[in-house]
C-alpha cells in the first residue's frame, strides 16, 4: 500500500478494519472507496439514526469522505482501542459491526494479491474491486468480486483463520 510504505501499519486488513469502522459509525450503505496518493476517498449513502423523526423519513442522504494519512491513523488507533465493542446490527445485512467486519476480511484478502492502487464499491452486501497488480512480465488492472453470501462466509470463516497468539508466539 503505496500510503504506507515504511510504516510498521503496511497491511489493508487493518487499514480497511478501521475505514470499515467509520463506515458503520457513519451508517453508511452503498459505499465506494477509491486509494489516493495520501489516503482515501470514502463514499456512500447515509442512513437515518434509528429512532429519529423527520419529513423525509426513508431518504438517504450522499456522504463523500476524504480520509488523509492521518484520519486514517487515528482511525486505526480508535478501532484498535473499541474492537470486540458491538454496534447495533446494521440494517443493511443485519449483522452488528458489517463493514468493519466485511472489510477487514477484504483486506486480508488484497494483501495475498499485494496490489499498487485499490478501487472498490458495495452494493447490497456484494463487493467489486479494481486493482493495479504489477508481476515481473506485466502491469494491469485485475477485478475481482465478491457476493454478499461469499462476503458473509468469509466474515464467519475469519476466526478460525486466525492462529491464537500464543501459539504463533511458540513456534520457533
Amino acid at each position: 500500500m503505496r500510503i504506507y510504505d515504511g510504516s510498521p501499519r503496511q497491511d489493508w486488513e487493518d487499514v480497511l478494519r478501521a475505514v470499515g469502522a467509520f463506515a458503520d459509525r457513519e451508517r453508511l450503505k452503498e459505499i465506494l472507496l477509491l486509494e489516493l496518493e495520501g489516503g482515501f476517498v470514502l463514499q456512500g449513502l447515509a442512513l437515518p439514526e434509528s429512532g429519529q423523526w423527520s419529513e423525509s423519513v426513508g431518504q438517504l442522504a450522499a456522504r463523500t469522505y476524504e480520509l488523509t494519512d492521518e484520519q486514517v491513523a487515528q482511525l486505526l488507533d480508535e478501532a484498535t482501542s473499541n474492537r470486540g465493542t458491538a454496534t447495533e446490527p446494521h440494517p443493511h445485512v443485519e449483522i452488528a459491526n458489517f463493514y468493519e467486519n466485511a472489510l477487514r476480511v477484504l483486506g486480508g484478502w488484497i494483501d495475498a494479491q499485494k496490489p499498487r492502487d485499490v478501487f472498490f464499491f458495495e452494493q447490497e452486501g456484494a463487493f467489486v474491486f479494481r486493482m493495479l497488480i504489477a508481476t515481473a512480465t506485466s502491469t494491469g488492472h485485475q477485478l475481482a468480486e465478491f457476493t454478499k453470501d461469499e462476503i458473509l462466509a468469509m466474515i464467519d470463516a475469519a476466526p478460525q483463520q486466525r492462529e491464537p497468539a500464543s501459539e504463533a508466539r511458540a513456534k520457533p
